[in-house]
Formats: C-alpha cells, structure tokens, sequence
C-alpha cells in the first residue's frame, strides 16, 4: 500500500467512525427530554449528569476524532464510552436487535482501539502538531 493511500485511509477512517458519534451527539443535543427518559428507562442513576456526559463525549469526541486531535486519548474515551453503552442500553440478548446493537458497539470499540494503538494518520491535527514541534525543536537545536 502507497504512503498516500494510507494517509488518506486514515482520515476516511476516522471519518467513518467520528461522525456517527457527532451525529448522535447532536441528536441528543436536540432531544433533551427524550433522551433523559431513555437513560432513566435503562436504569442509570442521574439522567440529566448522564445525558451531559453522552452529548459531551459523542458531540465533542466525535468532532476531535475527525479533526485528528488528541486522536489517541479521544478515541479510548470513545471505545470506552461504546462498551458502557453496549453493556447498559443493548443487553438483552434476547433480542435480536439488542444483539445487533451490542456487536455493533463492540466493533466500534475495536475501530476505535486500532486509532489509540497507531494514531490519527498524517492527515490530522496531531500530525501537523508534530510536525510544527519538530520544527521548533530542530530550530532551537540550530542555534
């Protein structure tokens, strides 16, 4: 595989993982009370803290994972968050649809962990961050 598809298959990567997460997030942003009645259904203590917390790692997380930034840490908070998810709102096995969604989390968390592993690829934020660091650092070493 060329240097170029790599790049580029790191950013549509995490495209493709980030914006369902910024998409949920914003569609919990707009439903307040809908989404609160469905964490309190689900049993979690605290609905109005939980739903903060949910909007603020899918909205936000899913943003910084397609930016490329903070790309490591983003992406464990995000693999965590889709395990709690799966295990508190998808297990009823019982369900087929519940089974679906509980995989389906599981496999976003592996996606997810393969991102903290490796990083968010050339075409990130983290990369230019990098980069500009060891611009600075070679230019301080010059002098």
């Amino acid at each position: 595989m060329t240097m170029d598809t790599t790049r580029y298959a790191s950013l549509v990567g995490r495209l493709l993982i980030g914006l369902p997460f910024a998409m949920s997030g914003f569609s919990k942003l707009t439903a307040y009370g809908a989404t609160t009645a469905y964490i309190a259904a689900a049993g979690l203590p605290v609905p109005p803290l939980a739903y903060a917390i949910a909007v603020l790692v899918e909205l936000g997380g899913g943003l910084l994972l397609i930016a490329g930034y903070q790309a490591r840490s983003v992406a464990l908070a995000l693999a965590i968050f889709s395990l709690a998810a799966a295990v508190s709102f998808h297990n009823n096995f019982a369900d087929q649809n519940q089974m679906i969604h509980f995989l389906k989390n599981v496999m976003m968390a592996g996606g997810l962990l393969q991102i903290f592993a490796f990083g968010a690829g050339a075409l990130s934020l983290d990369a230019r961050v990098s980069r500009s660091g060891v611009a600075v650092a070679q230019a301080a070493h010059a002098r």
